[in-house]
């Protein structure tokens, strides 16, 4: 007899045996029921009464009656969709226990908001391991005197570029006076590493897929100090939502880095101040809620052509999202 594979729709083995047979038949009698299914009489009545009676069965008239079967997405196909639908509300049950159950234990233990990590190898090892698991983001605050990680040293980034994770960093321009650090900056950058640079930065910090966090509680000092490092590792969503904060906002002043012409180095990109006719035509129409449809056939440009160009605005603008980038071109004067 075959495997069960409609158990989930209230079948036994033996039922659903029997109504395969009748599939594959189209009808059968039931002589013929008892001698492929290798059962009593009495027992093939039994269950293809309890087919009839779950619909998925028709007895015919004639003498002696035959049995067909009801075609399988009549038969089925409900069943299936009220079981489906009572997975998807188990699904949506269980999502909430684990949640509850998560907050619970975060009430229970400080350990889930926030942990503690000591000493510049274990630091080293946490930074390294977030980035490794990271799947879409990662933001740094980059101080001079490395703590934890020499520069150059970082090769998890690269790695977590070419899985297509976006870098964004921002140094602290006396980051750059470290040796080698312009060098290594300017290798991040060709590789995809989006850099920019400001005066100062209040603390060390990296957040992976704005879920968890690294930052320092003790500073300690540059490697070999005696001084050791102690930071904390965060998955507390308020406080998550306050670093995230803090980094947009220094994020937002900052100055980008591009490859200086050397190939090597890096300089200040440039930041136009004004924008190209096309670029304040699109930019008012896009405010304005026109769609990218509408908006190129309002420029006379592909639909394509008016994707990119946005793209480059949102990128000019350091924004993710449309409505970011109305709120600086607004702020900018671009309009």
């Amino acid at each position: 007899m075959n495997d069960v594979t409609l158990k989930v729709v209230g079948l036994s083995g033996t039922s659903e045996f029997i109504y395969r047979l009748l599939v594959s038949a189209g009808q059968m009698s039931l002589d013929e029921v008892t001698r492929h299914a290798d059962l009593s009489p009495a027992e093939a009545v039994s269950t293809l009464d309890l087919l009839a009676t779950a619909g998925m069965v028709s007895i015919t008239e004639e003498q002696p009656p035959r049995y067909r079967p009801t075609p399988p997405d009549v038969a089925l196909a409900p069943q299936i969709k009220q079981h489906t639908e009572a997975l998807d509300l188990a699904r949506a049950e269980v999502a909430e226990l684990i949640q509850s159950y998560q907050a619970t234990l975060r009430h229970q233990d400080t350990s889930q908001l926030i942990e503690v990590i000591t000493g510049a190898e274990s630091l080293r090892h946490h930074l390294r391991h977030i980035q490794s698991a990271a799947r879409t983001e990662l933001l740094w605050f980059c101080k001079p005197q490395y703590v934890a990680m020499p520069a150059g040293s970082n090769t998890a980034e690269f790695d977590g570029l070419e899985r297509g994770v976006v870098y964004r960093v921002l140094y602290e321009r006396a980051y750059f006076d470290d040796e080698g650090a312009v060098e290594n900056i300017a290798k991040a950058v060709r590789a995809g590493e989006s850099a920019r640079s400001v005066p100062h930065l209040p603390l060390r910090m990296a957040i992976a897929d704005r879920a968890i966090a690294i930052c320092p509680l003790v500073p300690g000092g540059p490697q070999g100090s005696p001084e050791q490092p102690t930071a904390a590792m965060v998955r507390d969503r308020s406080l998550l939502s306050a670093l995230l904060a803090l980094f947009e906002r220094y994020w937002e002043d900052a100055t980008p880095l591009a490859i200086d012409g050397s190939g090597t180095g890096l300089t200040d990109a440039p930041r136009p101040t004004t924008l190209s006719a096309v670029d304040r035509q699109l930019l008012s129409l896009l405010v304005a809620g026109v769609t990218d449809k509408t908006i190129a056939t309002q420029t006379g440009l592909s639909r394509r052509t008016v994707q990119r160009r946005i793209n480059g605005l949102l990128q000019l603008a350091g924004a993710s999202t449309r409505p970011q980038l109305a709120w600086q071109a607004a702020r900018r004067n671009w309009l």
